[in-house]
């Protein structure tokens, strides 16, 4: 009787602990082990521009639901579009990115930056990005 119970937990154990958590949010927007935005942004021009990009897209996060993630996505797309120096933005609604191309070639993955500098105030946007 003994090992029947020991043999049920371990299995109760296994089950709960190997299924794996379905949200991605958390994973996908983390900002663990990558340079700081700020530090990035000065860099330059560009930079800048795709850390005021990312900043754009994690404040307009309201939820995870459908339209949420609509609303954020293009929001998203529409302040990289007013960027100066963007060529074209192509959103991954999947994987929670933007992918941006710059008008040097120079092609960015962007993610979504919570750090609670508005987009506008990022240091090193060009004057007519503010």
């Amino acid at each position: 009787m003994q090992h029947r119970s020991v043999a049920l937990l371990t299995t109760l154990f296994l089950l709960t602990t190997g299924c794996p958590g379905y949200d991605r949010y958390d994973r996908v927007v983390d900002q663990d082990g990558l340079v700081p935005a700020d530090q990035f942004a000065a860099y330059g021009t560009e930079q800048a521009q795709a850390v005021a990009i990312g900043r754009a897209f994690g404040s307009a996060y309201t939820g995870d639901a459908l339209a949420a993630r609509a609303r954020q996505i293009d929001a998203a797309v529409t302040f990289a579009r007013q960027q100066r120096d963007v060529a074209g933005v192509v959103a991954d609604t999947t994987a929670s990115l933007l992918t941006v191309t710059f008008s040097s070639g120079w092609r960015k993955a962007i993610i979504q930056i919570h750090d609670g500098v508005p987009a506008e105030m990022t240091v090193g946007l060009p004057p007519g990005n503010r």
